[in-house]
């Protein structure tokens, strides 16, 4: 017999669910050695259903992203003890598989049984992105790899802890394949201490509770998830509507890659049918089919952004992807540049979602993190690798002018300070700024993308790796908004400054002490016609110096001048 739940009851189990995965987020970022976990937050923990891995409650703070990808990660476990039973409480099984799991090869997975006097209740998982997991490029990020062989080391899922004792064998051979030891040891440290406090958050919610009534909280939650997200399918028009977009390269072959959605509403349902995308590529923009339909998840809930994060959001909508497309590429397909592609799968759902609601959408944010390693030897022979992500403009919206100099909205991290970067590392920023003129025009225009000049200060030089996109093709606008500035970045060396050949992807870059690399990011998308722009609201964006009086003649016509401004 099911167990019925009061409304007040399960609103207050949510809350206490979710502070239990936020919780477990905060306790990594803390603990963590790498900056991109601890001060970007690129990492996520939740609760995963015992059957299916479907995702029960997901932590607020870490990357949407991993919502939908670690269901994948957590179902691989539970094949895995499918096939070769012997479960045990205090088992953990670690593995970065990204064909299985999702994402890329540098996003280590935690996967940890949840018992209750003596029966699986749940799984509690975390992901984090390691510094460096091996591979020819520090970072991971090899923009050339033909193969996941090229961009780190592969491990499948392993029991990382058999009844609670850890495996020292399985440390050792990660910590053997990466350039970064000490980092990795703490992340995995940190990861640890997390599933442990959840484990333990867990324990006290059920003694309050009781299993029962927790258990029909969860059923309920996403019960309640595919309830409102029926609704608000119905309260959308019927029909179709197509979008196309492309990605600049595979990093091997200069040619753009198209990236085809069609969107189709009929009552309470939505198909997302990817048909049309191109085959899968031999560079490293292919994403595993699990990735692929987290991505549309993650877009789902931006135009829905009130629903739940639970698994019951995505059964009323049906994902199509072509099994020979580069969203469905089989193992050992490069993928490391996944972040790349699943922007432009967002891209394209929002701009064919316009189609049927605008109001509901932002124009195209600037769809790139331009994932550059920055990567030498100190004179004491110790290696160190700046990996980061860089920031850009959001697409401009219903409502207001895109955001300036934000992060991709494939997550919620942060861009790593400048000041931790240059603590850390040997280089300085000569620009931290925002890029004038690089919003695209509309009624509310694109945010502001950003201009970064690294300079290196080792005396042994260093080596730089990009691995970027909208080189070629630039943010869209919707509503009749303009497009974004595309990304350009650029590398100095002992004749000047030189441009990729390949506009936003390049290994290698040799860099001797003080040259620098640059990077100008894209603006976002604008909203609507930009003749309805009001006067004023331009002639502050001049004052501001977001865009001069020339850029503005060109995007909004000389009427904005009539104030004598």
């Amino acid at each position: 017999m099911t167990t019925q739940i009061d409304p007040i009851t399960l609103a207050v189990l949510a809350g206490r669910m979710e502070q239990i995965a936020d919780e477990m987020d905060a306790t990594l970022f803390r603990a963590a050695f790498n900056p991109i976990i601890a001060e970007a937050h690129d990492a996520s923990h939740g609760l995963y259903d015992a059957a299916t891995g479907d995702t029960l409650v997901q932590g607020k703070s870490g990357l949407p992203i991993f919502v939908g990808v670690m269901s994948f990660a957590v179902k691989a476990v539970i094949d895995k003890v499918a096939r070769e039973g012997d479960l045990a409480d205090g088992d953990i099984f670690i593995f970065n598989d990204a064909h299985m799991g999702g994402t890329h090869l540098s996003d280590m997975r935690l996967v940890r049984p949840y018992f209750r006097d003596g029966k699986l209740f749940c799984y509690l998982a975390s992901v984090g992105h390691w510094h460096d997991v091996g591979g020819a490029v520090p970072g991971n990020y090899n923009p050339a790899a033909t193969d996941a062989f090229q961009e780190a080391f592969v491990l499948p899922p392993v029991r990382l802890a058999r009844a609670g004792e850890i495996n020292r064998d399985i440390v050792d051979i990660v910590l053997r394949n990466t350039r970064l030891p000490q980092s990795c040891q703490g992340d995995l440290n940190g990861q640890l201490g997390a599933l442990d406090l959840g484990v333990k958050r867990m324990d006290e919610l059920l003694d309050e509770y009781g299993a029962e009534t927790v258990r029909a909280a969860l059923d309920a939650l996403q019960d309640r998830a595919e309830r409102l997200m029926r609704a608000e399918l119905q309260a959308l028009p019927d029909g179709r509507w197509e979008a196309t977009d492309y990605l600049d390269n595979d990093g091997i072959t200069d040619e753009p890659l198209p990236i085809k959605v069609a969107l189709e509403i009929s009552g309470d349902r939505m198909v997302l049918d990817f048909e049309g995308t191109a085959p899968r590529c031999a560079g490293p923009v292919n994403i595993a089919l699990p990735t692929a339909v987290a991505t549309a998840y993650v877009a789902v809930k931006h135009i829905f952004p009130a629903l739940p994060a639970n698994a019951g959001v995505m059964r009323p909508i049906d994902v199509r992807v072509p099994e020979d497309s580069l969203l469905a590429a089989d193992f050992p397909a490069p993928v490391g540049g996944y972040t790349e592609t699943i922007l432009r799968m967002i891209d394209v759902i929002f701009s064919a979602a316009a189609q049927a609601a605008p109001e509901r959408v932002v124009a195209n944010a600037y769809g790139t993190i331009n994932a550059l390693s920055i990567a030498g030897k100190k004179s004491t022979g110790q290696p160190w690798v700046m990996f980061s992500f860089y920031g850009g403009g959001h697409g401009g919206s219903s409502e207001s002018d895109g955001l300036n100099h934000g992060n991709a909205p494939i997550s919620t991290a942060t861009i790593p300070p400048m000041e931790i970067l240059e603590a850390a590392y040997p280089v300085m920023f000569r620009q931290w700024a925002l890029r004038p003129g690089s919003g695209g025009a509309g009624r509310h225009r694109g945010g502001m993308g950003a201009v970064y000049e690294i300079e290196v200060l080792e005396e042994n030089g260093a080596e730089a790796f990009l691995f970027g996109e909208r080189g070629r093709h630039a943010p869209q606008g919707v509503a009749g908004g303009g497009e974004g500035a595309m990304n350009v970045f650029s590398f100095e060396q002992d004749d000047g400054w030189h441009i990729p050949p390949m506009a936003s992807k390049m290994r290698g870059i040799r860099l001797r002490q003080g040259q620098a690399v640059k990077l100008e990011t894209p603006g976002g998308g604008g909203y609507g016609p930009p003749g309805e722009r009001e006067p004023d609201r331009i002639a502050r964006d001049v004052k501001r110096g977001l865009m001069d009086a020339e850029d503005a003649d060109t995007a909004y016509g000389p009427a904005w001048r009539g104030d004598g401004t």
